[in-house]
């Protein structure tokens, strides 16, 4: 039986901060959620509480790297194949941000504007040395994608009900049937139906 050691919101950004700082040189680091789950508020305090400590950090949201609507929503505008398999670009993520900051040391904060459907028109931007790049969004471990660090923030299946929006419930059995199949293990599994009360898997 998995344990989960409880902790706060504070104690669960130092925790993730703790591996960032572990990696040395630039880092990309995961912060696979669904939208229920709210993501990008973790993930920029943990990118505040790095840049306290002297490491340059920035936020990318998967959101920002979804496809056109023409793609997203060529079988309908509520398909859950398409939501799991072609809705965010993540070949895109792995091109201008997960690899680019290593090899070319840029990368685009950037790709499409999803409420205006059109291209962010985003400059690439330069890494500091140090650099920590946090890739917040749903559905990131498992696409070969070479983070440094994986946090997960679960929810249950009652809890993701919950938490998604009711014009958003239909990508629940999408999120599920994706964790489901996914065997990728992340470094920090986080039990996040309470958010104010979050559980770290013991031994992570």
């Amino acid at each position: 039986m998995t344990m989960f050691t409880p902790t706060s919101p504070d104690g669960l950004v130092a925790l993730v901060t703790e591996r960032c700082l572990a990696v040395h040189g630039t880092a990309v680091v995961a912060i696979d959620a669904p939208d229920g789950a709210q993501p990008l508020p973790l993930a920029d305090a943990v990118c505040a509480s790095l840049r306290e400590q002297g490491r340059p950090c920035d936020v990318v949201s998967l959101h920002d790297y979804v496809r056109p609507a023409s793609l997203r929503f060529e079988h309908g505008r509520d398909d859950e194949l398409s939501y799991r398999t072609l809705w965010f670009d993540y070949d895109a993520l792995n091109r201008e941000v997960v690899r680019s900051v290593r090899t070319d040391r840029r990368w685009l904060p950037r790709l499409w504007d999803e409420d205006e459907d059109r291209s962010a028109r985003c400059a690439r931007v330069p890494a500091a040395d140090g650099q920590v790049l946090l890739v917040a969004g749903p559905m990131l471990l498992g696409r070969d994608l070479d983070f440094d660090v994986t946090v997960q923030l679960h929810l249950g299946e009652g809890a993701l009900m919950r938490r998604t929006p009711a014009d958003q419930r239909w990508t629940v059995p999408a999120l599920l049937r994706r964790a489901a199949d996914v065997t990728v293990e992340p470094d920090l599994l986080v039990r996040y139906d309470h958010p104010p009360r979050p559980a770290v898997r013991a031994g992570s």
